[in-house]
């Protein structure tokens, strides 16, 4: 099996988690509606609040309250948001259909795989926790001092699996993921399947090496 990953060149695998491995829309939407709802606003549907939820609380706070980082607003919310989303973190939170399946194929072709997200640690350790996943490597937002599009933290996780950053993919559902795939010298893969924002257009155009339309397809690009 080990065999099968070195000849195809690809021996580690790093994922992005919101909108890739794992549908953490729901929760994030509830936090948001949660204060919208205290300031006398009808709540969001979450179909509504998908296409944003990788952008974290700059994005939500953005389309729930039309504020922006450097507003003098900003700073207090975010914190409601982050501290809203805490107390129910992992309650809607499901892996995307197939990605389990996904995982274990990987395992078994003796691909190492990680996580590397703009996620805060607190937030992604719980959700790891809960769904029972067991990374090799987790790099969060607030590992390395340049969150993606930046590719240090591409860069550390694939110094923590012990591979050469040639030796990686990585997936991701955001354009930001492209960029620093690209800049770390990774493997690009985009997805269809997760909230692929809607500021960046279609991931069609991002310049990925690959584009999937279900977690499964991934095996073929490797």
């Amino acid at each position: 099996m080990v065999d099968h990953a070195s000849r195809h060149g690809t021996r580690g695998v790093l994922f992005d988690f919101d909108g890739t491995l794992a549908d953490t829309a729901t929760d994030l939407g509830n936090a948001l509606n949660r204060m919208r709802v205290e300031r006398g606003l009808a709540g969001m549907p979450i179909d509504d609040v998908r296409p944003h939820a990788s952008s974290g609380a700059r994005g939500l706070l953005r389309i729930g309250f039309g504020i922006h980082p450097g507003d003098a607003e900003y700073a207090a919310m975010r914190e409601a948001f982050l501290n809203y989303y805490s107390e129910r973190v992992c309650v809607d939170t499901r892996l995307f259909p197939g990605v389990s399946e996904l995982l274990q194929t990987l395992e078994a072709y003796g691909i190492v795989w990680g996580i590397v997200t703009n996620k805060p640690t607190r937030f992604t350790l719980a959700i790891l926790s809960t769904l029972r996943l067991m990374p090799a490597c987790t790099v969060c937002g607030d590992t390395t001092p340049h969150p993606k599009p930046h590719p240090a933290p591409l860069l550390l996780a694939a110094e923590r699996l012990g591979l050469a950053s040639q030796s990686c993919c990585y997936v991701g559902d955001d354009l930001r993921d492209i960029q620093a795939a690209r800049a770390a010298q990774m493997r690009a893969v985009a997805v269809e399947y997760g909230y692929s924002g809607t500021d960046n257009g279609s991931p069609a155009n991002w310049n990925a090496d690959a584009l999937i339309a279900h977690p499964h397809e991934l095996i073929a690009h490797l």
